[in-house]
């Protein structure tokens, strides 16, 4: 059922390829993908987001090009055993995209980096109280 932790939005301007090794990097430094488990066929993912299997493959070869994930043949496509630098490091490419797009977003609006500052905190306890405080407050 990992395609329920897949986000894909057909209408944005983001390929789905693109989507989907997102998301699949999301649950791999979450480690809600756990070190080697299997990650669904190609073909059963494809299915399952209602998408072309060429679309699922690339995103699988992309990841297993950045060794996220490995396939051994015959019994399937693994997520790579990630040391915790390894995690650590995934952890931050991931943050750093989704601040880079924050900024741009915050300075398009004319926000100073106080404004943009206080609203990451804001967000952080609205999101904090809606996962009933599953949200890591550092420390």
């Amino acid at each position: 059922m990992l395609h329920r932790f897949l986000e894909i939005d057909p209408a944005s301007a983001v390929p789905i390829w693109r989507q989907i090794e997102d998301g699949m990097r999301r649950l791999v430094a979450s480690e809600r993908l756990a070190p080697g488990s299997v990650v669904p066929s190609v073909r059963e993912l494809a299915r399952a987001l209602r998408v072309n299997p060429a679309t699922v493959s690339k995103a699988y070869r992309r990841l297993t090009e950045e060794g996220l994930m490995t396939v051994r043949r015959g019994e399937g496509t693994f997520v790579r055993d990630l040391d915790p630098d390894e995690l650590e490091k995934e952890r931050l490419l991931l943050l750093t995209d989704g601040a880079a797009s924050f900024i741009r977003v915050a300075t398009s609006v004319g926000a100073s980096k106080h404004e943009a500052t206080r609203a990451v905190l804001e967000s952080w306890k609205s999101v904090a109280t809606e996962s009933g405080g599953g949200v890591n407050d550092g420390g």
